[in-house]
């Protein structure tokens, strides 16, 4: 694959089945890591204010979705020895990269809805059997 600003090949094809980028990519892109990245955008959380910001994740969900991302360089864990023990969940600079990458996705998303709604919508009428 070509790098079309530098013309040279990429080290990792995220196309090719066992490049290690597509793991990244599925952990980034998938709905609890993007939500989690986008909420960690906005600044440092403790796990049960994350939880809460990203609303319906499970408690079990988070915790995969943070170590996976926290593996991946983009996450950096604090925990403080404190008691009970405090925990804090921030970005690191490459994290904040693909957060802000994330969130102008996000943020187009939101600002085209109604045209996504109406295509539903159009799409369901030509596909749902009339009685």
């Amino acid at each position: 694959m070509m790098n079309t600003m530098e013309e040279q090949p990429l080290p990792y094809d995220v196309f090719a089945r066992a490049c290690p980028s597509r793991g990244t990519l599925e952990h980034v892109t998938g709905r609890w890591g993007a939500l989690t990245l986008g909420a960690l955008q906005e600044g440092s959380l403790r796990f049960n204010e994350l939880r809460r910001r990203v609303d319906g994740v499970s408690e079990k969900m988070l915790s995969q979705t943070l170590q996976a991302l926290e593996r991946d360089g983009l996450v950096h864990r604090e925990a403080q020895p404190t008691n009970p023990p405090r925990v804090d969940y921030e970005l690191t600079d490459l994290g904040h990269e693909i957060a802000e990458r994330l969130l102008a996705l996000i943020h187009f998303m939101e600002g085209h809805m109604d045209s996504v709604m109406e295509a539903r919508q159009r799409y369901d009428e030509t596909r749902i059997p009339r009685r």
